[in-house]
């Protein structure tokens, strides 16, 4: 599973990257036109109020379980999203639980 979250970490930044980086091309870097495009119609609203809720509850989850160095996925998050933040977490997990001694 290791690999497996790893390659959707490395896939959860480039593909939203491409897109972003579409909008600035075509919009600019301005935080105005970016804001309204996240909530420009019903649909649009649907999604971002679910990610930033789900982002929300990942922090939440990262400090509630003692996570070492949680702010490193929380910059994850903020910086690039949480489809690369969530998988490099569950890598980071299954890597130090595959280095625990077995009880």
């Amino acid at each position: 599973m290791k690999r497996l979250y790893l390659g959707l970490a490395l896939v959860g930044a480039v593909v939203p990257y491409i897109f972003f980086i579409a909008h600035i091309g075509a919009e600019g870097p301005g935080l105005d036109a970016m804001l309204s495009g996240m909530f420009a119609n019903s649909m649009a609203s649907t999604l971002t109020s679910d990610l930033l809720i789900s982002s929300f509850v990942f922090w939440i989850w990262l400090v509630h379980s003692k996570t070492k160095r949680p702010w490193v996925f929380v910059a994850l998050n903020l910086c690039i999203g949480l489809s690369c933040a969530l998988p490099a977490y569950l890598y980071a997990r299954e890597r130090e639980r595959a280095s625990a001694p077995a009880p």
